[in-house]
């Protein structure tokens, strides 16, 4: 399953979007030794990188032509992320220019490691070969 764009970042970390319909999300993550920290756990950046795509993946599930930037998150780390992740997103609410979004982590054991909520602001892209396009003048961070 695609993305639907192409987001450099997110091939690099190689995460898998398995869900994108409804309002829901979900992406696996299986993170490579260069992604810990010290801890010799999944680093909080990579986690919250997770986080943040699954929710702007939920939001833009109802209406895939358009992107999302993220306004704020808030994040909370529960217990060390190990083993291959599941990223699962829920948009809770949308309004004509806004979402309102949620997603957790599940370890490889289905135990719940990280949980964030998340707004964002839809914007619309331009077309291919519009003005602007290349990246000049598109905001989109999804």
């Amino acid at each position: 399953m695609q993305f639907g764009v192409d987001i450099p970042f997110v091939q690099h970390l190689g995460f898998e979007l398995t869900l994108f319909e409804g309002g829901h999300s979900e992406i696996r993550y299986a993170p490579k030794p260069e992604h810990d920290n010290s801890f010799h756990v999944v680093h909080g950046g990579a986690l919250m990188t997770l986080l943040d795509v699954t929710m702007a993946t939920a939001a833009r599930s109802i209406q895939q032509d358009m992107g999302v930037v993220t306004i704020e998150m808030k994040t909370t780390f529960m217990q060390p992320c190990r083993g291959v992740l599941t990223g699962r997103g829920r948009l809770m609410h949308r309004t004509a220019s806004m979402a309102f979004t949620e997603a957790t982590i599940h370890d490889s054991e289905g135990r719940a490691c990280a949980h964030s909520t998340g707004t964002f602001k839809y914007v619309r892209r331009q077309q291919p070969g519009a003005a602007g396009a290349g990246g000049q003048g598109v905001i989109s961070t999804d």
